[in-house]
């Protein structure tokens, strides 16, 4: 795939794998598939008060991998999404890597690593309470990832990632009608 003059690639693995949520501050984001960045390991650590839980991030685990939505968005957005992110306030820290597409091209995008340090965890059930998501912000995954087509054992490892129970309103900006 190659990327046109003045966009970025972006490889989104939380709750801008859903493309309401993604334009509420990205309106240029076009879905451009999905890819898999190697030895790194979905991970939540960080408490969000937008979320009212832990947001997702991803930790270095060799041998392990975090499926993703990518998508083109115009270099005018980057600024949109690094505040997003919450670069600014030192939450996340923004990276190149290297991703896999399923037709086995590698394309380099951005993507986002919380500051917070955390250690990989063996099994994701085993989620400590503190870093668990809230139940509206793992939806937002869920639904994301179903639309963006990840692969199904992916959708069913995060069905099985444990949340904090909190189902009420959240604020992004924009109501994405995510009550269960």
């Amino acid at each position: 795939m190659m990327k046109m003059s003045g966009k970025f690639l972006y490889f989104a693995y939380g709750s801008n794998l859903l493309s309401q949520r993604i334009h509420i501050n990205n309106p240029s984001a076009i879905r451009a598939g999905i890819a898999k960045l190697n030895d790194y390991q979905l991970n939540f650590v960080t408490y969000s008060k937008r979320w009212k839980g832990a947001s997702a991030t991803i930790v270095p685990n060799k041998g392990s991998h975090v499926w993703g939505a990518l998508w083109e968005i115009s270099m005018a957005d980057m600024e949109h999404l690094d505040d997003q992110e919450g670069v600014r306030h030192n939450i996340y820290i923004p990276l190149m890597v290297d991703v896999e597409n399923p037709i086995g091209e590698w394309l380099n995008c951005r993507v986002y690593m919380q500051t917070a340090k955390v250690q990989a965890v063996s099994k994701i059930e085993d989620l400590a309470e503190d870093h668990q998501p809230s139940a509206i912000y793992l939806n937002t995954m869920l639904k994301g990832a179903i639309e963006s087509g990840l692969p199904q054992d992916y959708l069913e490892f995060l069905k099985r990632i444990p949340h904090n129970g909190y189902e009420g309103e959240v604020d992004i900006g924009a109501d994405l009608n995510l009550k269960f």
